[in-house]
């Protein structure tokens, strides 16, 4: 059965929206399927690994058969994006196979049944929906996604938490080390609800999102979330669970603060980790006499002293601290400068940005 004749671009593209949620090896094989489904010059392709579901379309499919074929996603998206750009390829279906053919080649690959492909079923109940620019979300994640723990017992923290209240949106990270907190406005009156979206979700939404002013459209419920932008819609589950009270979490009153040059900080910590210990990665951080020393030294006794110029005349303080921990966040905000602020040796440190009240990363300092 002749199913499509399209453009590789036309394939290619949808084809990666919703691959990149696919696990290649998975208990269920057609999970590592892609689900296609023609209706007249109409393409779906849809991809789930239970939690998560992504639908997106394309229209210019040629061919005067309908139907529908699940099809081995990654096996797929390695071919097409093989072939050089601009060929025409006619997908078919033979018995239990679905053959391509570009050009001068063929490829066979393996089929399982569409009616088998298990679809996320969409929750009832109530629902609350807002829209806000794709850049706006993804820099609200973006400020947020590198603090989420990846493989904590404490499953809610291997997620981000999304706070709706009023109209404030709030994203929220936290591995037990370090939080990070950013928050921006919407322009609709919500009532408060907490989320919390699995990882993969949040790393697939950074991803699939543009840096433009182009609509994201969220609608919520008490167990699912839904994103539509362009011509894709991810649905998620949510962790069920009780995310930290991060504004707990969050220092109020800091004794000593810091004005640094974001670039020139980044520089230093980088030079300053060659010479950590692997596992650990801590630095000393030395602030006294106008003078912020960042220290590290490791196994072989080899030892690495950065120096930066600040404005501080107070009492010295000599603390440790994750040096990836400092340059995920400093790596993560577009800003000149940033503020950092103590109270002492022993107690959690706030980095912050200039004029901005919507950011905060607070890191707990360790032993060295």
């Amino acid at each position: 059965m002749a199913l499509i004749k399209s453009q590789r671009e036309t394939l290619l593209a949808p084809l990666q929206s919703v691959s990149g949620i696919v696990e290649r090896r998975h208990t269920l094989p057609i999970l590592s399927n892609v689900l296609l489904e023609k209706q007249g010059e109409h393409l779906t392709f849809l991809a789930t690994d239970i939690e998560i579901q992504i639908t997106t379309h394309t229209q210019g499919a040629i061919g005067d058969e309908n139907g529908a074929v699940t099809v081995g996603a990654k096996k797929l998206q390695d071919i097409l994006r093989s072939l050089p750009e601009g060929t025409e390829i006619s997908l078919s279906l033979d018995e239990k196979r679905l053959l391509i053919r570009a050009g001068k080649s063929r490829f066979s690959l393996q089929t399982l049944p569409a009616d088998d492909f298990p679809r996320m079923a969409l929750s009832e109940g109530e629902s609350h929906s807002f829209s806000i620019s794709q850049r706006a979300f993804r820099q609200l994640i973006g400020k947020t996604q590198y603090a989420m723990a990846t493989q904590d017992v404490r499953y809610y923290l291997n997620g981000m938490m999304l706070l709706v209240d009023g109209k404030e949106l709030t994203s929220v990270a936290t591995d037990g080390h370090r939080l990070a907190f950013s928050r921006i406005e919407i322009n609709k009156e919500l009532p408060r609800q907490e989320m919390i979206l699995p990882r993969k979700t949040v790393l697939e939404l950074n991803r699939l999102l543009s840096d433009n002013e182009e609509p994201l459209n969220i609608s919520m419920t008490n167990s699912q979330i839904c994103f539509a932008f362009d011509n894709v819609t991810l649905v998620s589950k949510l962790i069920d669970g009780k995310f930290p009270d991060f504004e707990r979490v969050i220092p109020n009153s800091l004794r000593h603060q810091i004005r640094l040059n974001r670039l020139q900080l980044i520089q230093a910590m980088q030079r300053a980790a060659i010479l950590t210990i692997e596992k650990l990665r801590g630095v000393r951080v030395i602030l006294a006499d106008n003078t912020l020393k960042i220290i590290a030294a490791n196994a072989e006794q080899e030892e690495a002293i950065e120096e930066i110029e600040v404005d501080y005349n107070d009492e010295s303080i000599d603390a440790g601290f994750n040096v990836s921990y400092l340059l995920d966040m400093l790596n993560n905000v577009q800003t000149d400068e940033v503020l950092w602020s103590f109270n002492d040796a022993a107690s959690s440190s706030l980095l912050t940005v200039p004029e901005n009240t919507q950011f905060k990363y607070v890191v707990m300092p360790m032993r060295i």
